[in-house]
């Protein structure tokens, strides 16, 4: 190391030039230097006395610490000495709490251990922790949830904000979740960061106002044949699932959760095929809106259940090859491929007719509720085909019926006009 240098007071654009190895004082009577390291790698010291003893503290690295937040350092600890404090013990003591507090990481472990059991299913649960993983913890992880600021929150949802609004709103709810967890366990005080009301309401601009809501990419009607007729072709369990969930025009988690305890078959007439009994009943634990959905089965749909091996030990009637419940990727995976194959060969593929993004499992749900409305088919049995809530709630105490022949039929026509048979 280079002897020290005393020199003039050290300025911003000074230390932005090729400085020689050593220690550069900042002149005054301060102590500040700025330790200059063969490799480069500079660091600010301060020279103080403490209980009449002289001593060293280190200010941190530079240019993390610019020249005008060191000289506040300095000033601090020279103040605390002069006063009879010990700037060295103060630094240790808070290294102790830093290490003590509870990081925003660790209360959202916390926070979803104990809440996990409230998630209506698998896949919602591990989108809370996606979007809290890819986004607040990278900015916010590793600070102490007591020193979480407003501002914090901002860095973490204004680059998400305009482009993708729907993640951030849901993203900002989840923070402020944790958050609100962290102040009840005594972990902090004061007002939650992250809330909206009279707090980030006045800094972000209102959801509605940036994005509406994009739906699924869904089929163009007159893309469907030719998909199923694809479909048709390729093996697997998921493409069966994908199948049948386009048969039933349910939602994926329905399907890939489906066990066999939940069918009923009936009888079979004499072309092998079942009966108008066969009915698939999905209770309300596994449906969105928490009440239970009959789903009337086509002999079209019961004949892709009976096709399909039954594994020992395992109820799901579509299952992974490990033996659980297949993932919902590995339905999207199917028609990503298809799409692939399409644009392989030269065709534009199985696009949305509105965003042109290729078609997504859920969107076939919207392609049905289209060929519905297209049909003429009323709306209260199309949405009640959907598995959606139909009119207010003192509508649906009256209605008692379910409608279940006539969406029976409305299925059986969806399953012809799929397969090309009644396109007129």
């Amino acid at each position: 190391m280079a002897e020290e240098r005393k020199s003039k007071k050290l300025s911003a654009a000074l230390l932005k030039t090729d400085l020689a190895t050593g220690k550069h004082h900042d002149g005054g009577n301060l102590g500040l230097y700025l330790r200059v390291e063969p490799n480069g790698k500079r660091f600010w010291v301060q020279r103080i006395t403490v209980n009449r003893k002289r001593t060293e503290i280190g200010l941190g690295s530079y240019p993390m610490i610019p020249l005008a937040d060191a000289r506040a350092k300095a000033m601090a600890n020279k103040r605390l000495a002069y006063d009879g404090g010990d700037p060295l013990a103060a630094k240790r003591e808070a290294r102790v709490a830093a290490k003590e507090a509870l990081t925003f990481s660790q209360a959202m472990e916390a926070y979803l251990a104990k809440k996990e059991t409230e998630f209506s299913n698998d896949k919602h649960r591990k989108q809370w922790r996606a979007t809290l993983d890819t986004y607040a913890v990278p900015v916010i992880g590793a600070k102490a949830v007591r020193d979480v600021t407003v501002q914090h929150i901002r860095r973490v949802l204004e680059p998400i904000w305009d482009t993708k609004t729907e993640t951030a709103s849901r993203l900002r709810g989840r923070i402020e979740a944790v958050l609100s967890w962290a102040t009840v366990a005594g972990h902090r005080a004061g007002d939650n960061p992250a809330r909206w009301g009279g707090n980030l309401a006045e800094l972000l601009a209102k959801p509605g106002k940036v994005a509406k809501k994009e739906n699924q990419p869904a089929l163009a009607l007159s893309d469907l044949p030719r998909w199923w007729g694809d479909l048709a072709k390729r093996d697997g369990m998921a493409a069966r699932s994908l199948q049948f969930l386009t048969l039933c025009a349910a939602r994926s988690g329905e399907v890939r959760g489906m066990v066999w305890d939940e069918v009923e078959f009936g009888a079979a007439d004499g072309a092998n095929r079942a009966n108008r009994v066969a009915l698939w009943t999905i209770p309300a634990s596994r449906m969105k809106m928490k009440r239970e959905h009959r789903v009337p089965l086509t002999a079209e749909a019961v004949a892709i259940l009976q096709s399909l091996p039954r594994l020992d030990g395992c109820p799901y009637v579509f299952f992974a090859p490990s033996g659980g419940m297949l993932s919902d990727m590995s339905l999207s995976a199917v028609m990503r491929r298809m799409q692939e194959s399409e644009v392989k060969a030269g065709r534009v593929g199985y696009l949305d007719p509105l965003n042109k993004r290729p078609a997504v499992p859920h969107g076939l749900r919207s392609t049905f509720r289209d060929w519905a409305a297209e049909q003429g088919i009323d709306y209260d049995l199309a949405e009640m085909a959907l598995a959606h809530h139909v009119g207010s709630e003192v509508e649906r105490a009256y209605k008692r019926t379910d409608m279940l022949e006539r969406r029976r039929a409305v299925l059986e026509n969806w399953g012809r006009f799929a397969r090309g048979e009644d396109n007129a």
